[in-house]
């Protein structure tokens, strides 16, 4: 048996007014659009355009929205890397893949 290593992001953000929301991601780009997207929409913004996503614009974003209210806001985006288990079949077909 071997291990291949994935990462995951995941992103949680929360206020007083309920209970946090908390999503899983793929990519990093994944992760960052969701938390604009996600403060975005708590603060009634329109949606950003779809382009290229900078994580430094919705690190700024979620900053001024949390902000508003220290005390109660929160969000984080945290990277995970997982090992899995791969048995050695697997492993042959994912090494021809590359």
């Amino acid at each position: 048996m071997s291990f291949e290593v994935v990462s995951v992001y995941t992103l949680l953000v929360g206020d007083a007014a309920g209970p946090p929301t908390v999503s899983v991601h793929t990519t990093a780009d994944d992760a960052w659009r969701a938390l604009d997207a996600e403060v975005r929409r708590r603060c009634h913004m329109r949606p950003r355009p779809r382009r290229r996503m900078d994580s430094e614009a919705a690190t700024r974003l979620a900053d001024a929205w949390r902000a508003g209210e220290p005390e109660s806001r929160f969000w984080n985006v945290a990277v995970h890397r997982l090992p899995i288990a791969l048995p050695v079949i697997a492993r042959s077909a994912i090494t021809a893949a590359r």
